[in-house]
């Protein structure tokens, strides 16, 4: 059997393209595209995703601004300049770069940002919305993924997806969003008993765990589509997906790559959203 492999960077360059047209459309109206992300502490992770969000952000014409904060910043000083951005409107996306220190609550934290801001898709409005079908920031890895899906042409409608992993960030919105497109959806996770029973009955198989390369070619049907959403840094340093990519080649009709896969589409719809926000609130 022949096998795709569903490389993100040329479905992201493709809807970057795209993008870049949009905010010349906004610019010419006026509007310059705005996101605003905060980050507090030193997390070396941390601030280089940072860094990567602004980059791309910039160079397709969004401004992209960081609000840098000590790690001892107190959780209503924290509050405080997000309502003073969720006010500001100038800025069209804020996200809140994750995780934060331990003295301070995430959810009331993320809870606090503006729905028409919340461009990471992370806000109990905005998932409900999802929930029922209504217009909504989708959080970024399952939007990238739903983008390349529909890229690659494969269809979803009628089709078995399995989804392992109960994420709010990847695991629930992609069942979700695949629910919204007919398709029948089981999740499994980590109290799932006999998890190959299920793997193997999957027309679409999903996996967002991260631990490295838990699914074999023994677990997954022949012809099935598999997104891997997994990326673990193993001893050697070499970088390796949820599921066994060598053993899956022709076997599988479409696979994503760890990495270069699904990665590259998340910041893209990050500043999709970002785009979007900017359209819906001018």
């Amino acid at each position: 059997m022949s096998t795709t492999i569903m490389y993100g960077n040329t479905v992201a360059d493709y809807i970057r393209s795209n993008l870049t047209e949009d905010i010349r459309s906004l610019k010419e109206q006026g509007v310059i595209p705005k996101l605003t992300v905060i980050i507090i502490g030193d997390n070396p992770a941390s601030k280089t995703y940072v860094r990567i969000k602004k980059k791309a952000a910039e160079k397709i014409g969004i401004t992209s601004d960081v609000i840098e904060l000590p790690v001892n910043t107190s959780e209503q000083q924290l509050l405080n300049h997000i309502e003073t951005l969720n006010e500001d409107s100038s800025t069209h996306g804020t996200l809140i770069q994750l995780p934060l220190p331990d003295h301070i609550n995430e959810k009331r934290v993320l809870d606090a940002v503006s729905p028409e801001k919340d461009v990471d898709g992370f806000h109990p409005i905005n998932v409900g919305r999802l929930s029922i079908g209504q217009e909504a920031f989708y959080p970024c890895t399952p939007y990238g993924i739903m983008k390349l899906l529909h890229y690659y042409q494969v269809p979803v409608a009628k089709k078995h997806v399995v989804v392992v992993g109960r994420s709010n960030i990847v695991g629930k919105p992609i069942g979700q969003m695949l629910l919204n497109e007919d398709a029948t959806v089981t999740y499994c996770h980590s109290k799932t008993d006999n998890l190959n029973e299920y793997t193997k009955q999957a027309d679409i198989l999903i996996v967002a765990v991260g631990k490295a390369e838990l699914i074999k070619k023994k677990d997954v049907k022949k012809g099935a589509v598999v997104v891997d959403v997994g990326n673990t840094f193993l001893e050697t340093g070499k970088v390796v997906g949820d599921v066994a990519f060598d053993e899956m080649i022709g076997h599988v009709s479409f696979i994503t790559p760890v990495p270069k896969g699904v990665g590259p589409m998340t910041i893209t719809m990050l500043l999709s959203n970002t785009i979007q926000a900017a359209k819906r609130l001018s």
